[in-house]
């Protein structure tokens, strides 16, 4: 059985089904269809929708909300990003479990808002302040935007944090025909509960070890919760000890980068006797999927690396896809953002080169031939 649907769709599905009951967002090109079906959806489901005055105040309100209890998530665009980014890194402080969708279009600026691109990839890893690490999961196909928002909420409630699903407007808004088996499910973790504190109530922070993740006091929940953006202590007072700052700081590091082999997502397909590996995402990889079948249709061998996992970067997928590798081949579409990690990655062992393509424009299966000759 199939069904025609796009990504936009998909994705409200599966934060539907990941039991999001909160959603604010403004209008942008091209994440306004998320915006239009939550607004239509959850309000059937007893959860609340709004459009917010702005980009700013939405993501404000998302904050409010998780840290009430809801399970939250908001969709915008490049631009919407570049309001969000005050509010990201309060989210990241303040240890805020949230899914942040980013349908990315050409930039820069207003750039090109009904064209494609993926110029965005840089921007939600360093586009706050302080450079702490963030989750961005990258879907390729429909089926993989409903399981992916699945999986991000799972992850925003596992280590506590923003968590970025990176799509782009041809694969939110180009329909197109699924299987309906497709449809993955991915279990979303309850949020777990606080145990009593006894006398004292119990922080709603903890640094110690520093890659743990304590659980998220609510505000109303029966105890006094304090929420800040400035450094502070286990308790949410702010404080310039040092020591105190130094381990809040070494938490917030820690926390995803010590479990970057569980937040990693690849698929690869290595082929043998191949030594060029193709590595893409997003609605690229479809391009590169496709491609890779045509050149094995006529007997040449090529492997390829679909990254579904942005950041952290999947370094010890990369490591291993590179074994036995000449020549690495990084398609996106911007001037080469994720070809830098792979080269960081690679540190020179093999050659790693880009196909970039920055018209609006898709890149074609044939320009996967052609870099492949």
């Amino acid at each position: 059985m199939r069904e025609l649907t796009d990504g936009s769709t998909a994705i409200v599905r599966g934060a539907l089904d990941a039991g999001c009951d909160f959603f604010a967002g403004y209008p942008i090109t091209p994440a306004s269809p998320i915006l239009m079906m939550m607004m239509r959806e959850l309000p059937r489901r007893g959860g609340m929708a709004i459009q917010g005055e702005d980009e700013i105040a939405s993501i404000g309100m998302c904050i409010g909300a998780t840290m009430s209890g809801a399970r939250a998530m908001t969709a915008t665009s490049g631009p919407g990003i570049s309001l969000y980014s005050e509010n990201i890194g309060l989210a990241i402080m303040g240890e805020v479990p949230l899914v942040i969708v980013d349908v990315q279009r050409m930039g820069p600026a207003t750039g090109g808002a009904t064209t494609t691109g993926q110029g965005d990839v840089q921007f939600v890893r360093w586009g706050t302040g302080g450079g702490y690490p963030i989750i961005a999961l990258a879907p390729s196909s429909v089926p993989e935007c409903y399981t992916l928002t699945m999986d991000a909420f799972d992850l925003a409630e596992r280590f506590r944090c923003p968590v970025f699903l990176m799509t782009d407007k041809e694969l939110n808004l180009t329909a197109t025909t699924v299987e309906v088996d497709g449809w993955r499910a991915v279990p979303v973790r309850e949020r777990p509960a606080r145990a009593a504190g006894g006398d004292a109530p119990l922080p709603p922070y903890r640094y110690d070890p520093p890659a743990d993740v304590p659980p998220l006091a609510h505000y109303g929940a029966g105890e006094v919760v304090r929420f800040t953006g400035s450094t502070h202590d286990e308790r949410a007072f702010i404080t310039k000890d040092r020591a105190t700052v130094e381990r809040l700081n070494r938490h917030l590091a820690a926390k995803i980068d010590d479990h970057g082999d569980e937040i990693e997502r690849v698929t690869l397909d290595r082929q043998p006797g191949a030594t060029t590996l193709w590595i893409a995402y997003g609605s690229t990889a479809g391009a590169m999927r496709a491609a890779a079948a045509a050149a094995r249709a006529t007997g040449r061998a090529v492997s390829t690396l679909t990254v579904q996992s942005l950041w952290p970067v999947p370094e010890r997928a990369i490591r291993e896809a590179l074994a036995g590798i000449e020549r690495v081949v990084v398609a996106e579409l911007n001037h080469g953002q994720y070809r830098r990690e792979v080269e960081r990655v690679a540190a020179g062992r093999v050659a790693v080169s880009g196909l970039h393509r920055i018209d609006g424009e898709l890149i074609a299966p044939e320009q996967f031939l052609e870099a492949a000759a």
